[in-house]
């Protein structure tokens, strides 16, 4: 298991507007937070891959905005007070709900599509034949390890069509002191 790290803005209703719109258009009016690697939703604070990054960064393709080393990534941040700072495990084979992580709490699964840009959960509109927007935390994300299995397994198998449905897992953690 490979641990990564990822720094993503925020996306709450501070966000005004635009929260509320998200809310009305998703349905998840349960929401406190999106906490995601969606990158529409909580793009990612360091856009631009600097030249510098790569020994610190995973290289392969759509994964270049996660670093291996988190002291790395936070010395490029100047402000970290409205972001997210994530530490993920993409495909987890076991629940981690209670793996230990010095800094990061435990925040639930998400499930990214193959090009790690859109989360089936929160930004596709829901799949209501696969999961209930009641499923998910107040965060978005799933709780429950294998429940977030069988809804990889159900989006693939219900829409092999839509590319949003074929996903990858992964565990969400948020480090402590953001």
């Amino acid at each position: 298991m490979q641990r990564l790290y990822i720094a993503t803005e925020k996306f709450d209703p501070s966000h005004g507007t635009s929260w509320d719109k998200y809310v009305e258009w998703s349905g998840l009016t349960r929401l406190a937070e999106v906490v995601s690697l969606d990158g529409m939703l909580c793009p990612t604070a360091l856009g631009e891959i600097k030249d510098s990054y790569w020994p610190y960064i995973v290289n392969e393709d759509f994964m270049l905005n996660f670093f291996v080393d988190l002291e790395f990534l936070l010395s490029q941040l100047t402000d970290t007070s409205n972001l997210n700072i994530l530490g993920v495990i993409r495909s987890p084979s076991a629940d981690l709900r209670s793996f230990g992580w010095d800094q990061f709490t435990f925040m639930g699964y998400d499930l990214l599509d193959k090009n790690v840009d859109i989360s089936a959960l929160t930004n596709c509109g829901g799949f209501p034949d696969v999961f209930a927007n009641e499923e998910l935390s107040c965060v978005g994300l799933i709780d429950d390890f294998n429940r977030a299995v069988e809804i990889r397994e159900l989006l693939h198998k219900t829409h092999p069509e839509e590319r949003h449905a074929d996903c990858d897992l992964w565990a969400v953690f948020r480090r402590q002191d953001n």
